[in-house]
């Protein structure tokens, strides 16, 4: 073989095997990532999620509002690239215990009887103000000693959370906003900034306050992450009053 097609040889069967070792590390990388996900989301292949939604007041038996169908958009192509199975429920005939199979539950604790539930056993440290009576305070959030009072497309806040009761139990996340074009913003926020939320909590719990800015012109598109309320909303009232009187 003549040295000019030797050195042709040499280098297409370089070339192969840079493709062939491309391919594997690409293949693993994006392994790797797929892993990461079913992990943070807890939804491994073929495993089951339950989906708890708002039933509309206005609609039939099975009506779901719009913007809470919205925000299960946003998490379909999560839950689909899983490969997992999900089961949409409404608030009043969701009765499963949670950390069997992860669980997406959004809504508020007024009109989400499964929200209000999570929040009273797992967010001891978040009051909604539930009170009908137009005032400035109407649908405000306390979570710990603070307020976040409701601004009609304005300002508008949502808590997202992923709480974990256990390294073998399933996740629970919830989207509970101040009006339901939050819990949109807040699912689209969770897609959007899954990896930067995975590399810093991982597998763990976590609370995070948004913020949905001017909704009235900008939809949900516009979120600003107010702050990690991890801590205060996961300690007792009680046990956060007595730690401020006390400084």
């Amino acid at each position: 073989m003549s040295e000019p097609i030797l050195v042709l040889v040499s280098a297409a069967a370089g070339l192969v095997v840079g493709a062939a070792l491309g391919w594997y590390a690409r293949g693993a990388l994006s392994g790797r990532r797929q892993r990461r996900r079913e992990r943070f989301f807890g939804l491994p292949r073929n495993s089951e999620t339950l989906v708890v939604v708002n039933r509309d007041a206005g609609g039939g038996d099975w009506s779901v509002a719009k913007h809470d169908a919205l925000a299960l958009l946003e998490l379909s192509a999560v839950i689909k690239s899983c490969g997992a199975h999900v089961q949409v429920v409404a608030q009043d005939t969701a009765q499963q215990t949670f950390g069997d199979r992860t669980e997406f539950c959004v809504g508020t604790p007024i009109s989400n009887r499964r929200m209000a539930a999570h929040m009273q056993s797992l967010l001891p440290g978040v009051r909604v103000n539930t009170d009908p009576e137009p005032g400035p305070d109407r649908g405000a959030f306390a979570v710990g000693t603070e307020r976040y009072r409701l601004e009609n497309g304005v300002s508008e806040h949502v808590l997202l959370a992923r709480l974990a009761a256990g390294q073998e139990a399933r996740p629970v996340f919830l989207s509970c906003g101040q009006r339901s074009i939050t819990n949109q913003a807040a699912m689209r926020y969770l897609v959007k900034n899954e990896n930067r939320l995975n590399r810093k909590y991982g597998n763990g719990s976590f609370v995070l306050l948004l913020k949905v800015v001017n909704s009235q012109s900008y939809g949900p598109d516009v979120v600003e992450l107010v702050g990690d309320v991890t801590k205060q909303a996961q300690s007792p009232l009680a046990q956060q009053a007595g730690k401020h009187g006390k400084s």
